[in-house]
């Protein structure tokens, strides 16, 4: 009669609980983000899905957000972005994790999906071949597969049922907690070990130290024995490497093999030829002062600096090969595959443009183009002074675009004249007195004539400048002011070797350099 009257067996898939179902989405994309950016690790840092991503989106970006990125957060842009993309794929995961719970086959999908976008953005980087995007195919895979034996199914009878029909364990909080910990400690050691591998992989001290550097054979003048004005706070003639800026699309910075690294002239010309590292090294050195200047510099920006640097002349490169005279611009290429385009005219003027292999007596760092670099004196950064440098090939306007002209900026750029203020600092408090206005002001190629500055809206009075060896570096000045309490403005303008003075009229770095006077305010107690 027992067996009679018991309930007829039924049962049913359980589902794990809103947060159990987030933390498996969150821990199975981590998981499949983990081990590609352990393969990218072990093959290259920049197949790193996050690094796909991140360099796929600055390529989307549109210029007013570039810019705004640019002035807002400086050089945190990158791992601000780094950091937003992380959070956004949090985001994304937990989505998935919480549609587990009624479509589960569709969340796995999307788990997978997950890394397959990265992987089309692996492949959309210059220069991108098929192995790029190996690393967030694998996690993709990874994280389908954790989701899925995650959330595998189980059954849980809803009657007791003495025949043992149905009789499957439900999954308990503690079953799916164990889960999710074993999958995240496994994702947290591949992450973990892929960062260590990338770094060391990453790392160019023992390369740089065994690089002997040539002396040269046009060395750089002495510097003017004034040219520091000797007023704390302004910003040495020659930055040191670690404080010099930094500006690139590279989310990871290039690790380029010396040993393997080739210097490719082509293109337009009648001999094209391929250097190696130390056949670039034998050719004629020049050392030169030469000030670089970012075109995403605001007015009063800090996207500028001067060092020594130590290389080839450009111009001697294109002679060997022997440039067709229809040529207009030289087409530089990053290892990575960025280009910049150079009118051909700055590069064969005289000027001293260079293809640089030491900065302020030691090899490039890695972050400033290592083993090789662009610099042109004169031209703003993104049109002249290409990183990582592989490639030199006269070509013309017509037949390519560089990176930053098929975005709408300039083609030529000559940098704009510009004075600093920077000292007193803006809205900072001085003591009343004789005080100190000083700063550096560029006009690169054309040199610097005179330095005024005003204070509200006083008379212009002259600046002292300080020495400098030659048209293609920055230069300090400095003004007594007798500071009176009170709240001030002060304005600084630098006149050019031409004698045109910068002018008051504001520009936005878009799209050939900002243009303005530099102001600050201070309070004068």
């Amino acid at each position: 009669m027992d067996t009679l009257l018991a309930p007829a067996v039924t049962s049913r898939p359980s589902r794990p609980s809103w947060i159990g179902a987030a933390l498996c989405g969150l821990v199975s994309v981590a998981a499949g983000v983990a081990v590609a950016h352990l393969l990218a690790g072990l093959t290259r840092p920049a197949r790193s899905p996050l690094v796909a991503v991140g360099g796929a989106f600055i390529d989307l970006t549109p210029t007013w957000l570039k810019e705004y990125a640019v002035a807002t957060f400086g050089t945190a842009d990158k791992p601000i972005l780094l950091g937003t993309i992380g959070v956004l794929i949090a985001v994304a995961a937990v989505l998935v994790g919480l549609l587990s719970r009624r479509f589960r086959r569709t969340a796995v999908a999307l788990a997978g999906a997950v890394g397959l976008v990265a992987a089309v953005a692996a492949l959309s980087r210059p220069g991108a071949t098929p192995l790029d995007a190996l690393p967030s195919v694998v996690g993709a895979v990874v994280a389908a597969a954790a989701l899925a034996w995650l959330t595998r199914a189980r059954v849980e009878p809803l009657h007791d049922d003495p025949s043992g029909v149905g009789d499957a364990p439900a999954p308990s909080r503690r079953s799916v907690l164990v889960g999710v910990l074993g999958v995240a400690g496994a994702a947290l050691v591949a992450g973990s070990v892929g960062e260590v591998i990338g770094r060391i992989r990453s790392d160019t001290t023992a390369s740089r130290a065994a690089i002997r550097l040539p002396a040269p054979d046009d060395p750089a003048k002495a510097l003017p024995a004034n040219v520091e004005v000797g007023v704390e706070g302004v910003t040495p003639f020659r930055v040191s490497n670690a404080d010099f800026y930094r500006v690139d699309t590279n989310l990871v910075v290039p690790n380029v093999d010396v040993a393997t690294w080739t210097l490719a002239v082509g293109g337009m010309v009648d001999r094209p030829y391929t250097l190696t590292f130390d056949e670039l090294l034998a050719m004629p050195m020049v050392e030169r002062d030469l000030t670089l200047t970012c075109v995403s510099n605001e007015v009063g920006g800090q996207y500028a600096g001067n060092a020594r640097w130590l290389g080839v002349r450009v111009k001697d490169l294109l002679a060997r090969a022997g440039v067709n005279p229809a040529a207009d611009q030289l087409i530089s290429r990053s290892t990575d595959g960025w280009t910049a385009s150079t009118p051909i005219a700055a590069v064969t003027d005289g000027r001293d443009a260079i293809v640089a292999v030491a900065m302020n007596g030691e090899p490039l760092p890695s972050e400033h183009g290592f083993p090789a670099r662009m610099i042109v004196p004169g031209l703003y950064g993104f049109i002249s002074a290409t990183k990582w440098l592989v490639a030199l090939e006269p070509s013309t306007y017509a037949a390519e675009q560089a990176y930053w002209t098929k975005r709408g900026w300039a083609t030529e750029a000559p940098i704009r004249t510009m004075a600093r203020i920077d000292v007193p600092a803006p809205l900072s408090t001085v003591g009343a007195g004789k005080v100190a206005i000083a700063g550096v002001c560029w006009a690169q190629h054309r040199g610097i004539d005179g330095v005024e500055v005003q204070v509200d809206d006083g008379e212009w009075r002259a600046a002292k400048l300080g020495g400098v060896p030659s048209d293609d570096t920055w230069r300090q000045w400095v003004v007594a002011w007798d500071a009176v309490p009170g709240r001030h403005t002060i304005r600084a303008r630098a006149t050019d070797g031409t004698g045109t003075t910068q002018p008051d009229a504001r520009l936005t770095p878009f799209p050939s350099g900002a243009q303005g006077w530099h102001e600050v305010v201070v309070t004068v107690s």
